[in-house]
């Protein structure tokens, strides 16, 4: 749980995402990161992790598609206009499959997801040596987790956007989380 609370490219997008648009389209989001960790977690249990370092290129690739998508939602919430109802605000936010697939890449390309996946929990928990049943066990334990914490992260955030109920505050709070957004993407590809 504390390696996954430690706020990273994922927890800012998430955070971002629902400061600027709230709720909506947040439950794919959650799922794409989740199943994110759950591939990085399978590479770790599988012994894949030797693929993956060979197939570098790939998650390279994969790197610039998450932080692509950064970008990309970063750009969204700056050009988002201010409203003076919240309620009624104009919601231009991938959601569904879209969503999914954003934070999907986003998690699969993270160098943070990676580097606990692949160096850091084997050191904690051999997973590859886990009977069957134990595994399945770690893997529902690690997705209850996942979006427990995610879905508590997105719950403060929703909390903190009723907090700024005027126009002008909706503002600069987009713009901000647009320059987070930004900069965890320059951060994702110098990583």
């Amino acid at each position: 749980m504390a390696a996954v609370a430690t706020p990273g490219p994922g927890i800012a997008a998430l955070v971002a995402r629902v400061l600027a648009h709230g709720l909506k389209g947040v439950a794919p989001f959650i799922a794409g990161y989740v199943v994110g960790d759950l591939v990085w977690m399978g590479f770790a249990a599988t012994g894949l992790s030797v693929i993956a370092n060979k197939f570098g290129a790939l998650f390279i690739v994969l790197k610039y598609a998450g932080a692509a998508y950064l970008v990309y939602v970063a750009w969204g919430l700056a050009r988002t206009p201010a409203s003076t109802d919240i309620g009624n605000a104009p919601v231009d936010v991938d959601t569904g499959w879209r969503a999914f697939f954003g934070s999907l890449s986003l998690t699969l390309g993270n160098p943070k997801v990676i580097v606990f996946f692949l160096t850091i929990l084997p050191l904690v928990l051999d997973i590859g040596s886990l009977p069957l049943m134990s595994f399945l066990e770690v893997v529902v334990t690690g997705a209850f987790v996942l979006s427990g914490t995610l879905c508590a992260y997105a719950l403060a955030a929703d909390r903190a956007r009723g907090w700024t109920r005027s126009s002008r505050a909706m503002m600069y709070v987009r713009r901000t989380m647009a320059g987070v957004m930004a900069g965890v993407a320059v951060t994702v590809v110098t990583r």
